[in-house]
């Protein structure tokens, strides 16, 4: 006969239930601290099907702070309008955060932000070509999912290609490895665009609080919950937040 410890350890394990907003496990849930960021610059946030890194990805936290926002989950849209679930926008005021193999280290130009050319090379006037900006495009998932996400939806050609040029690594530390120091979270990347195309920093201050308070968090957890944790990375499981980089 099977002892009552048995049974228990047979027993299926109950699934952690999920915040209705920012979809993470309720134990990193941080919604309830979110401050309401209002922006200039719209957001729009492609995340790929495949992306299921529940505990630390940030496209959703990210959205929650700014009421002009959009996440949407899928390989391709036949346009920006369709992407944004809008009659009309127009591609050529949007910009594309997507790194490829651009460096900003390996261009000869000042900013955090850093339009490029067809060829990935630095544009001419890039104060006139950001200060045109309406919109940013960021990719979240892994490097190849972002790869995937640029190559799948031919519109991206059309808006302004831009690579970020950040001064540190990203917060994620140990918690998760970036193969290039320009690799950041989503959130990162959105709080160094729009506080650079707002000129507000205050943008970044809060973007940045917000994710310290998911890093805290989750290390807080971590240990009892071990569940919650991301799967083991294949070698391109990599965030790109130009992809985030960029849940």
């Amino acid at each position: 006969m099977s002892s009552s410890s048995d049974t228990a350890a047979a027993a299926p394990q109950e699934a952690i239930p999920e915040c209705p907003h920012c979809q993470k496990p309720m134990p990193l849930c941080i919604c309830d601290s979110v401050k309401p960021i209002e922006n200039r610059i719209q957001l729009l946030i492609l995340q790929h099907p495949q992306e299921q890194d529940r505990a630390l990805g940030t496209a959703r936290l990210t959205a929650r702070h700014f009421p002009n926002a959009t996440v949407r989950v899928g390989l391709s849209w036949p346009s920006l309008a369709k992407a944004l679930g809008k009659p009309v926008a127009d591609p050529s005021r949007w910009a594309v955060l997507y790194l490829g193999s651009a460096r900003a280290t390996d261009l000869d130009v000042e900013g955090d932000v850093v339009a490029l050319t067809r060829k990935g090379e630095a544009a001419d006037n890039q104060r006139a070509i950001l200060n045109r900006i309406e919109g940013v495009v960021l990719l979240d998932g892994t490097w190849s999912q972002a790869k995937a996400l640029w190559w799948r939806n031919a519109w991206m050609l059309k808006c302004q290609r831009v690579i970020l040029n950040p001064a540190h690594p990203s917060r994620y530390g140990r918690l998760r490895r970036e193969p290039r120091r320009d690799g950041l979270s989503t959130i990162e990347a959105a709080a160094m665009m729009l506080a650079s195309l707002e000129k507000r920093p205050d943008i970044a201050a809060t973007l940045h609080a917000s994710f310290e308070r998911l890093l805290a968090r989750y290390r807080e957890v971590q240990a009892s919950m071990p569940e919650l944790a991301p799967k083991p990375a294949a070698k391109d499981r990599r965030r790109r937040s130009g992809r985030r980089k960029p849940q």
